[in-house]
């Protein structure tokens, strides 16, 4: 919608006519769109409608709502206030217009079937009739967000002991419970919450938070905190495969690491042999040592991270015939962007972790 030099719209009215450009540079010549203010309302539940006209006459209703900020935690309110205004035009969808949308409330939109475009270029318009379907990418993160603190991200040590916290142990919390659980300071509890808040993955009533989905904010972490690039890797070959590898742990005497990816899967969800080993250790060198593995740049099984905070060993425990392996949680979210199958083996310990939660929360 904007260009990403120059400053974005700040009103709601620079908002909706960026949006109405960027919708018709990217119709077929054929096709119109028209803003139709007699059909609005003065009872707030839309903040603009547009016309979308097909070459063989058939229009579609755009019922828009401009905001300079939207956040995940907003879809919900919003799909509920524009229902009953969708349910007066049957040819119509609901569509947010925002200076930025991160890739979470997008997700969101779409799966409430709204459609959203923002100022910097992400878009999705969808309509059954007529057929419509514009989409575009733009910016994850917000381009003109001002100094200061960053915000919309989980990155960073005080989020990760946070929310480590919120899916190892069962809620509802009290402030002053997850400060002291994650052993964080107050205003990181606060900044994490408030996040949360906006993403739509916790609520606070009664002075108690509660996450609404635990896979939901295990996936949300994932997309700031990644084991590949958020760790300090070495990689190196087991020589003698695996197993041996997994034999020389047990019994080489050196007790400071925790095992996470496919072989700490395997605790409680094994989908296949393991082809490469992923752990944690605060001394590689050491680990490699004592487990002999020869140093490599090329054809790696083994991969030892050194943990980029102490909380990403926390709840470690013993499994696999004397195994330390890390907590369900980290392992799952080790494999959510792990390499090569792991994805798909994150999906098999999410799917047990839903089965059996009460025997790891």
């Amino acid at each position: 919608m904007t260009d990403l030099d120059t400053a974005p719209p700040r009103t709601e009215a620079q908002i909706l006519a960026a949006g109405a450009t960027a919708i018709r540079d990217r119709l077929p010549s054929s096709w119109s769109l028209t803003e139709r203010p007699e059909l609005l309302r003065s009872d707030g539940r839309a903040d603009a409608l547009f016309t979308v006209r097909a070459p063989d006459g058939r229009e579609v209703i755009l019922v828009v709502e401009a905001k300079n900020v939207f956040r995940a935690g907003d879809v919900g309110p919003l799909r509920t206030r524009l229902a009953s205004v969708l349910a007066e035009y049957p040819a119509s969808i609901g569509v947010v217009f925002a200076r930025h949308l991160s890739r979470s409330t997008r997700e969101r939109l779409t799966d409430a079937g709204l459609s959203y475009l923002d100022a910097t270029g992400n878009l999705l318009i969808q309509a059954e009739s007529p057929a419509v379907y514009l989409r575009d990418r733009g910016a994850d993160a917000d381009p003109w967000r001002g100094p200061g603190r960053p915000r919309g991200t989980l990155k960073g040590e005080p989020a990760a002991k946070v929310v480590r916290a919120l899916l190892d142990f069962p809620g509802p919390w009290k402030i002053r419970e997850l400060v002291d659980i994650s052993r964080s300071s107050t205003g990181s509890v606060y900044r994490v919450i408030e996040f949360l808040e906006g993403e739509g993955l916790a609520t606070r009533e009664d002075g108690l938070i509660n996450i609404v989905a635990w896979t939901a904010l295990l996936r949300r972490w994932s997309q700031d905190y990644q084991y590949l690039h958020t760790n300090t890797i070495t990689r190196w070959i087991a020589p003698r495969g695996l197993p041996a590898l997994l034999d020389q742990i047990r019994t080489a005497g050196f007790s400071d690491y925790a095992v996470t990816g496919s072989i700490a899967a395997a605790a409680w969800a094994s989908y296949a042999p393991a082809r490469s080993a992923m752990i944690y250790t605060p001394d590689p060198a050491g680990a490699a040592a004592a487990w002999n593995l020869r140093d490599t740049d090329t054809g790696a099984n083994v991969l030892i991270a050194q943990p980029a905070y102490p909380v990403l060993l926390a709840r470690t425990t013993e499994a696999l015939d004397g195994l330390r392996i890390a907590a369900p949680t980290q392992v799952a979210v080790d494999l959510m962007t792990g390499p090569g199958r792991a994805p798909s083996e994150a999906e098999e310990l999410l799917n047990w972790m839903g089965r059996d939660e009460q025997s790891w929360r």
